[in-house]
């Protein structure tokens, strides 16, 4: 308890004591502010976290900017529980608009789009044509004349059915010594069992492409009168993807070095069975070309049981350039070690960090606060970018220079001018912290043309991994994790380059058994997802 002195106590006490006292109260006063200070600092992360967590679990899950007091932008790349399912599906292409405060407003709809849609399909005709009979009766004997017919368009959908392919070889045998030969006819795919190209294509474009579990595929199958087992189409899966899929995927591992700039990203993602204990983390670390070369895409994921730099310095070890990735340290770690290697950083990743920061301040507040002007100066960074699209590379460069470069100066000069001021631990803080630490490698777009401002490419190549829950079969073991590596690879390059999954695979699955015994791998230039000699069923 304390201990409480009167006037006249303090009157008779001596001055050295006097002293003393008030030394020890000056003391337990600095102790005090300090704990203040300290409960202050963690109330304030506790309301931010309480905050942010009712906007994720009650807010939009888009990152489009609607209002001054709602702006919001989703993270995709959480913690995924299972190793291709989804916690969340965002829509990371939607454009920046002008102003904080406004919506943009919805696009209306172009006349003649049901002609579009239906003019690439194939017709089916049907006539309906008046008798001779009916047509007398109505107006009298050669009382009519043929007009241009009136045409009514609709979508007809034809099931999907399920044949037996019998395939009858012929069988000679020389009438003197007995020897024998087959004709020529395609070898089949696994040993010992019934699969096709077009059935192997089918169950990998359902799963892997349209996110259908195995369960439900073998369902599906039994409709049709056709017995094949989860199990079976797991075994199919994986072995296709060792047998054949992967030298594909090898492939587009060695051209993914001839490109001048590529992306990375990695996500956490759990595999039942891989030698440890019960809900360890493993990743799925996602490589693609450069988002600036359009036309001859490629995505590939692998596979590993940790996020160490062992992982990436293996996959990019014959690789010179640039690379843009977020802020994970690792990547850098790289860029020390390789000399041809330049780190680029996301300036999406930035941005969240101040619409973090910008949620937890009061609504009345928000435009005049600091994150506020910052999220502002950045909007302006990639409105201006934006307007650069359809450039090529070199007068991309040059505007940047003579645009944006000022703007990304300015705002950096503004960081450092407001750091000092920012004093309480928290999401501004935060924010701060990381956009300085990475002004480095968020100013490498500055030089180079081919290198996009943020890394939303790789984050949106990881959405075949987050879509649908609890529907995959194969990701059992590290084989099967690994397989499903190599087939999402090459399902999610097909449709980055505008081809169709399906046909694409029963192409693949034709073609690359036949050559199988080939000394090179010169074949698989012609099955290139750009290759100009592709059916052109596959194409869209």
């Amino acid at each position: 308890m304390a201990v409480r002195y009167t006037e006249e106590q303090l009157n008779t006490v001596d001055k050295s004591l006097l002293i003393q006292m008030f030394l020890n109260q000056q003391e337990q006063l600095q102790t005090l502010t300090a704990e203040v200070a300290s409960l202050n600092e963690k109330m304030q992360l506790m309301m931010e976290q309480m905050i942010l967590a009712n906007r994720n679990r009650f807010g939009r899950s888009s990152e489009k900017m609607t209002d001054a007091s709602q702006i919001s932008f989703m993270e995709v790349d959480g913690t995924i529980v299972f190793f291709n399912e989804a916690e969340a599906v965002c829509d990371l292409d939607t454009p920046e608009p002008e102003h904080l405060e406004k919506s943009a407003p919805c696009p209306v709809k172009k006349k003649g789009k049901k002609e579009q849609d239906l003019s690439g399909l194939p017709t089916h005709r049907i006539n309906h044509y008046m008798t001779e009979e009916e047509l007398t009766a109505e107006f009298g004997k050669n009382g009519w004349k043929q007009l241009p017919d009136a045409i009514s368009r609709r979508y007809r959908f034809v099931p999907a059915k399920v044949e037996v392919e019998e395939h009858h070889i012929g069988v000679y045998a020389d009438k003197k010594d007995g020897h024998m030969v087959k004709a020529e006819h395609p070898r089949g795919l696994l040993h010992g069992s019934a699969v096709s190209p077009t059935l192997a294509a089918a169950i990998i474009n359902g799963k892997y492409v349209n996110a259908i579990p195995l369960y439900r595929l073998e369902q599906e199958f039994k409709r049709y009168g056709l017995a094949i087992t989860r199990q079976n189409m797991a075994n199919w899966m994986i072995r296709l993807g060792e047998e054949y899929l992967s030298v594909l995927y090898d492939y587009l591992h060695r051209k993914l070095y001839d490109y001048h700039v590529i992306q990375a990203d990695e996500t956490p993602v759990l595999v039942n069975r891989d030698g440890r204990p019960a809900g360890s983390k493993s990743y799925m670390w996602v490589y693609r070309s450069g988002y600036m070369y359009p036309d001859r895409q490629i995505v590939l994921y692998e596979y590993q049981r940790t996020r160490n730099a062992s992982h990436p310095r293996e996959f990019l070890k014959d690789f010179s350039g640039i690379c843009v990735t977020d802020g994970y340290q690792v990547y850098h770690t790289l860029e020390k070690e390789k000399e041809d290697l330049t780190i680029a950083g996301c300036w999406v990743h930035g941005r969240r960090k101040f619409e973090e920061a910008l949620a937890t301040i009061p609504a009345e507040g928000k435009k005049e606060s600091v994150a506020f002007l910052v999220m502002k100066q950045i909007q302006a960074i990639y409105r201006e970018e934006g307007k650069l699209k359809e450039l090529s590379s070199k007068e991309r460069l040059a505007q940047r220079q003579v645009v944006i470069r000022p703007l990304v100066d300015a705002l950096f000069a503004y960081l450092k001018q407001k750091k000092e001021q920012i004093v309480v631990k928290g999401k501004l803080q935060a924010a701060f912290t990381y956009l300085l630490n990475q002004e480095k490698y968020l100013r490498v777009f500055l030089d180079d043309g081919d290198v996009p401002m943020d890394n939303n490419a790789s984050e949106r190549a990881i959405r075949g991994f987050c879509i649908g829950k609890k529907n995959w079969e194969v990701i059992d073991t590290i084989n099967g994790a690994k397989t499903s590596a190599v087939i999402y690879s090459i399902a999610e390059t097909a449709k980055a380059n505008n081809l169709k999954p399906y046909e694409y695979f029963e192409h693949l699955l034709t073609v690359i058994p036949e050559h199988m015994e080939d000394t090179d791998r010169s074949f698989l230039e012609e099955l290139l997802p750009w290759s100009p000699t592709l059916p052109e069923n596959i194409r869209k």
